[in-house]
């Protein structure tokens, strides 16, 4: 459990990082001015690229199609269950926004840290 963890905080991090409602994210602000683009900006844009690159090839190596689809059906029922309990108004966009950017983190974290998972519960490990 301890070594999952980061992961998903990682993914959830490198999610928000490249775009959020805040107007706190890389997209906010190497886009709001075009012409100040610059290699500052391009690195940042070139590090957070290659996280992406990084958390969905090893989702989808780690869950396939299949798995993937399947958690974040599991993870969509669970933003269903908050907006119909009332933790969450169904009309505050905003907060459900948020809960669907953590969601996707999620997703990527869990694929990150499937194959730690079904190394330890069944005793097989993944080489590719």
């Amino acid at each position: 459990m301890a070594s999952i963890i980061p992961r998903v905080l990682f993914a959830v991090a490198l999610m928000l990082l490249t775009w959020n409602p805040s107007g706190w994210s890389y997209v906010d602000w190497a886009l709001r001015d075009r012409a100040a683009f610059d290699a500052v900006k391009a690195f940042f844009g070139v590090l957070l690229f290659g996280g992406w690159v990084f958390c969905v090839r090893s989702a989808w190596v780690s869950l396939g199609a299949v798995g993937l689809v399947l958690v974040a059906a599991l993870l969509a029922t669970v933003v269903w269950m908050l907006v119909q309990f009332g933790v969450v108004e169904p009309g505050s966009t905003k907060t459900l926004l948020w809960i669907v950017l953590v969601a996707v983190g999620v997703v990527l974290g869990v694929g990150l840290s499937w194959s730690k998972v079904r190394q330890r519960a069944t005793g097989q490990v993944e080489a590719d």
